[in-house]
Formats: structure tokens, sequence, C-alpha cells
């Protein structure tokens, strides 16, 4: 188990992810309580870590807004049995400093895939000038809408996959260095 006071990312990771107490006490997640308390949602194992990073990706990227991710990656947790502690440190990849970068590229990525043209520049407008409903209703029923949400969906699917794939192989060399170590030490 990692130290509450150890430096690094480690350290970092564990101060600031939500602990097993406050997701239960959560009004949002109130009537699941005694389904997300589950210990085995909250070990950290070779299944259930890189299920956890999936699913924080591809809920960060998804929904992009802050509050409700954590939530989203909890109650997903459930049914993939997936670690909440993890998942819901993912999510944070998708940040104010991160989420313009998100938004070009998946109107991009959906240009492409629906081979549209759509334009980020009025939504870069709506959202500086404060727009009203009757703007922000023209958006939604333009191209750019339709190809953001599309770009939005293959990344945040491309991203859980590739994140997957990533911790599998991070966790393997971690868990071969242990026995190394150990090994080493036994002779």
């Amino acid at each position: 188990m990692v130290d509450r006071n150890a430096k690094g990312f480690w350290g970092w990771l564990y101060r600031n992810s939500p602990k097993r107490e406050d997701m239960i006490k959560s009004r949002w997640l109130r009537p699941f309580a005694h389904r997300i308390g589950n210990r085995e949602l909250w070990r950290f194992t070779r299944r259930s870590v890189p299920r956890g990073v999936a699913l924080g990706l591809l809920v960060g990227i998804l929904l992009l807004i802050p509050g409700i991710q954590i939530v989203g990656v909890a109650m997903l947790a459930l049914p993939f049995r997936a670690n909440i502690p993890i998942g819901a440190a993912m999510t944070f990849l998708s940040n104010p400093a991160t989420t313009p970068f998100i938004l070009l590229a998946s109107t991009a990525a959906g240009n492409w895939a629906l081979g549209l043209h759509a334009d980020v520049a009025t939504f870069d407008r709506l959202i500086r000038e404060s727009a009203g409903m009757n703007a922000w209703a023209s958006w939604l029923f333009s191209e750019a809408a339709p190809a953001m949400l599309a770009g939005l969906s293959l990344i945040a699917i491309a991203s859980a996959v590739i994140g997957y794939a990533v911790s599998v192989v991070i966790w393997r060399f971690w868990i071969a260095g242990k026995w190394r170590r150990r090994h080493g030490r036994s002779h």
C-alpha cells in the first residue's frame, strides 16, 4: 500500500484520489452506496486497474463535466468491476487546460468520420459571448454539434482502448520488476 506521506506521483495520487468513505457518503451515490462500497472495487488488481483506466478515460473525455465524471465512473465500475480510485483519477486528464484541445481534436475527428466541414470557432464564440439558448440551439442543429459529438465518441473510445492496453503492459512490467527484485534478494 502507498504511504499517505509518500512523495512523487503515487503519493499525490493516493492523497487526491476519492476515498471509499467519501464516495459512500455522496448524495449522488447514496442509492448505490452498498454496492460502491464493495471492497473489490477499491483493490488494485491486474484486472481492475486497466478497467478503471479505460472507464476513467472513456467517461472523462465523453462527458467533460467535472464532478459528474467521477459519479459516472463509479456507476460504470459496478458492472465492469473496475477500480474506482484509478477510474476517478483518470477523469482528471480532461481538465480546463486540456478541454479546448480535446474539443478541437474531436471536431476534426468528427469532420473526418462524418465527412463534414464544421468549425470550432463558432463553439468558442458561443462560450466567450455567453450566448443565449437560441444561439446554442442553432449551433446544435448545425454541422458542428454532430461533428463534435462523433469526434468525442471516437476519441473517448480510442483513448479507453489505448489506456487499457498501456496499463496492462505497465502492470506486467511492474510485476516482473517485483519478481526480479524478490528473486535477486533470495539468492
